[in-house]
């Protein structure tokens, strides 16, 4: 889920003003701060006896170095090898016998590690984790064996899979400059080159308590959780300042560009077009919101404007939509998705597309339309509460990224503020074409290929 822009952000632990109750009477959020620059936020959940505990680096694959593409998503695997104190192995048998969940993701801006259990073990996991954050043992013996592991999840994942090749290359062709060009799992033959000491290298680096923070959503009191936190978290000495993420902007794009993959396992062509956008990081204020909300009203359902010309209207189409990955510390992207009814050219679709852009930009949005987008957006937010992975994700996700928990309670607001004039602004804006990159999926042999 996407947010608002960033304000400055608090040092000492206290209660988010537009968060303090919920609908169901919840104690407000507490956001803190520990002396070796750990952060820390609480979300009270008091529905059942079980707290989610997340611990977030911000680090992904864009902060690989030149050359180590997938080291951020490689050391993700070997974080589980154990420490001088837990072998390997431990930490999750433990996770297994009492009853939880745990498990852990890389991104392109930030690296996630979470136990889902009951409300009485945090003492626990947080003690486990803390020692892997500062802790790690790796061999050769180990690294190898696990750089097959990751080698064998990329030719799975990506090299089998000729929609995934479509979106690696559709990527690099939109981000040539940036590393959000470079797939979060990395190329396959510089993953063949990442060895233990690279490893290390960037677990030193990244991997520290003013780099993370801690994400402890449950039936739980924030006095409990700091102190806890202090007494594990707060043990680890802060190494230095926090690393300085400095990554190359993408120069403006002037020309659009298409990308065509055909491959005898495509049994249903695809049409994709991304645009380079702002991100909630690094728009304007109110038009990350904009977007946010353009995307759902031209995509966001059976509704939406792409949706109701492209498959109801014309049948050319059997589904449509569009979706704004607001949530990076960079420059990001939208997509325009849609599937092609039998018989139906991809250069046919994609034309269809460009005319429905054009009159959308060339008329008024409805206000039904709008309200209905708006509505739907805040509902789903609303809707995302009931879950305590999902809350915690929103806040881990949104403060990884160079946002703050103020930005999170804000954010519904900012969204109702969006009016029918900034969306066609937005869409005059940034949906040009020049700015996209167009993907055409399709079977092997096509003669739309060559167009």
């Amino acid at each position: 889920m996407s947010i608002t822009p960033p304000s400055a952000a608090k040092t000492d632990a206290k209660k988010t003003d537009a968060a303090k109750t919920d609908e169901r009477g919840a104690s407000g959020i507490v956001h803190a701060r520990l002396a070796n620059g750990l952060e820390i936020v609480v979300i009270p959940d008091r529905r059942t006896p079980v707290v989610t505990h997340m611990v977030w680096y911000r680090n992904g694959s864009a902060d690989d170095p030149f050359g180590k593409s997938g080291i951020a998503h490689f050391l993700e695997h070997l974080m589980f090898k154990g420490t001088h104190e837990h072998p390997q192995g431990e930490f999750s048998n433990l996770v297994a016998e009492l009853g939880g969940q745990e498990n852990a993701f890389t991104s392109y801006d930030y690296t996630a590690y979470f136990q889902r259990i009951g409300k009485e073990h945090l003492p626990t996991l947080m003690a486990f984790e803390a020692d892997r954050m500062t802790n790690l043992v790796l061999s050769d013996e180990v690294v190898a064996p696990e750089r097959d592991v990751v080698l064998e999840e990329r030719r799975m994942r990506t090299e089998n899979d000729p929609s995934a090749q479509l979106d690696e290359a559709v990527q690099a062709a939109l981000f040539p400059h940036h590393p959000y060009g470079t797939p979060i799992i990395g190329w396959g033959h510089e993953i063949e080159s990442l060895g233990r000491e690279d490893a290390l290298a960037y677990y030193h680096r990244f991997y520290t308590p003013e780099n993370a923070v801690l994400i402890v959503a449950g039936d739980i009191d924030a006095e409990t959780v700091v102190a806890l936190a202090k007494e594990t978290y707060g043990r680890i000495p802060a190494r230095s300042d926090a690393p300085q993420r400095l990554r190359p902007r993408e120069p403006e794009p002037r020309a659009h560009r298409l990308v065509s993959l055909a491959d005898e396992k495509v049994e249903q062509p695809t049409h994709e077009r991304v645009f380079l956008v702002p991100s909630y990081k690094t728009a304007r204020p109110g038009e990350a919101e904009t977007l946010e909300v353009l995307a759902h009203v031209l995509g966001g359902g059976p509704s939406s404007v792409l949706y109701d010309a492209l498959v109801v209207d014309q049948k050319i189409a059997v589904n449509a939509g569009a979706y704004y990955m607001g949530s990076a510390l960079d420059d990001t992207r939208l997509w325009i998705f849609a599937t092609p009814a039998p018989g139906v050219e991809l250069a046919r679709l994609d034309a269809a597309i460009d005319r429905q852009l054009e009159a959308f930009v060339a008329a008024e949005v409805g206000a039904d339309d709008l309200n209905r987008a708006k509505t739907r957006l805040v509902a789903d937010a609303v809707y995302a509460q009931d879950n305590q992975v999902s809350l915690a994700r929103w806040y881990g996700e949104s403060l990884a990224t160079g946002l703050s928990v103020e930005d999170v309670a804000a954010w519904p607001d900012r969204i109702d503020a969006v009016t029918a004039a900034d969306l066609v602004a937005a869409a005059r804006k940034w949906l040009d074409k020049r700015r996209a990159v167009t993907g055409f999926l399709l079977p092997k042999d096509t003669a739309e290929l060559a167009a």
